[in-house]
């Protein structure tokens, strides 16, 4: 018998991460006490005056109706001032569409730029929705095996190993997500020269610019590598860094020709972006970043702390992460142990057996491309943060 749903989408994996919250949220809502470390998202509020900018847009007509396809203007010359000071990219707003979230920009990049069987590196491991989007886009996905000995850096060697006539685009994200890395600045400029060497478009995945701890320097690849030419697109959005994930506000900028298209791809699938959100994220733009250093001071507690606690924890080992807010620890040491009265054998299992018996939600690493390990967001409260871990501890030393 036929599938009633196309083949396009009957062959579309779901989101682990979305799912693996869904699950936590609604076992919360029956009264377990789940403690979910799967969702991507700032425990934090959104800051009280961008939510004040979007209470008042609601009482002004004009964004009773709808706007250009590729966001109002005054947003688009926002983000050109953000990009420019965070980064040194100087753009026009002519370049720049405002998408509905950063995985819309992920998404029309690779609509834009690929072409059947075109193949498109992704360093492993990776955001879930990655692969899923390039097969969206009838391109080929292609993992780029990092090290776990070199903190999942991406390098150029891991990229020649992997290229071949075929390679169109690279997928460049640092901070990662899911392990935290962030690829040195030298290492950044020479994966852009590589690049532009073999004529390979990069998609330089900028979302969690702002969350970098320590010693760890973030750069922007396209100002670092200027010999890449404009065979770029960068994708942002102001979910991470300001606490807006359910605004649903992204970006994507690159050449004229490329945006022309994007538009008109825009055009006939979402029209344009809410006008509510957009005059919110102008206010986040458009404001100091003192909110953000509050939330990033947080979260680089939070991060030394699960990284201390699960590195206690007998068979897991746990490198400290640079950036954004997930841990990536190998629980390959756990496999095959009796937990609980049972045993499992794959990262999977482990995630499912730790949710039914001490109630935390994780995401296995096989939603990244990489079986053996588990992604813990440390975007929640201190309290949570650690009793989940304390129950994990508790449970391996009981056996």
């Amino acid at each position: 018998m036929s599938s009633r749903v196309s083949d396009l989408l009957g062959g579309l994996a779901p989101s682990a991460t979305l799912a693996v919250d869904a699950k936590a949220k609604a076992l919360k809502a029956a009264g377990e006490p789940v403690i979910g470390y799967g969702a991507g998202e700032p425990d934090f509020a959104t800051p009280a005056h961008i939510v004040e900018a979007a209470a008042q847009a609601c009482y002004d007509p004009k964004n009773h109706k709808y706007t250009p396809t590729a966001g109002i203007q005054e947003l688009r010359e926002a983000i050109v001032a953000k990009t420019q000071r965070d980064t040194g990219l100087v753009v026009a707003p002519s370049q720049v569409l405002v998408t509905n979230g950063g995985k819309h920009a992920v998404a029309t990049t690779f609509m834009t730029l690929i072409n059947p069987g075109d193949e498109v590196l992704i360093p492993a491991p990776y955001w879930t929705t990655y692969p899923e989007a390039v097969y969206l886009a009838g391109g080929v996905a292609v993992p780029v095996i990092t090290s776990e000995a070199n903190g999942f850096r991406l390098t150029v060697e891991d990229l020649e190993r992997a290229r071949t006539p075929r390679t169109k685009l690279l997928v460049f994200v640092s901070p990662s997500n899911p392990t935290g890395a962030v690829v040195h600045p030298d290492d950044v400029a020479a994966i852009g020269r590589w690049a532009a060497e073999n004529d390979v478009w990069v998609m330089a995945d900028e979302i969690y610019e702002h969350l970098v701890y320590g010693d760890a320097v973030n750069v922007s690849l396209p100002v670092v590598a200027p010999e890449l030419g404009d065979r770029w697109v960068v994708v942002n959005g102001v979910a991470k860094t300001y606490a807006m994930t359910g605004w649903r506000i992204g970006w994507m900028i690159g050449a004229s020709d490329v945006m022309n298209a994007a538009v008109n791809y825009q055009s006939q699938t979402t029209s344009n972006i809410s006008n509510i959100s957009q005059r919110a994220a102008l206010a986040a733009l458009n404001g100091d970043l003192t909110a953000v250093r509050e939330m990033r001071a947080a979260f680089d507690r939070r991060r030394q702390t699960m990284t201390a606690m699960l590195n206690a924890i007998d068979g897991v080992t746990c490198a400290q992460p640079e950036g954004a807010f997930y841990c990536f620890p190998n629980v390959t040491g756990l496999l095959g142990r009796e937990l609980g009265g049972r045993v499992a054998h794959s990262s999977s299992e482990l995630a499912a057996l730790l949710l039914e018996t001490i109630k935390i939600a994780v995401v296995p690493g096989e939603a990244f491309g990489a079986p053996g390990f588990f992604r813990f967001s440390y975007a929640l409260g201190d309290a949570e943060l650690a009793e989940g871990l304390e129950r994990l501890a508790t449970l391996v030393a009981a056996g």
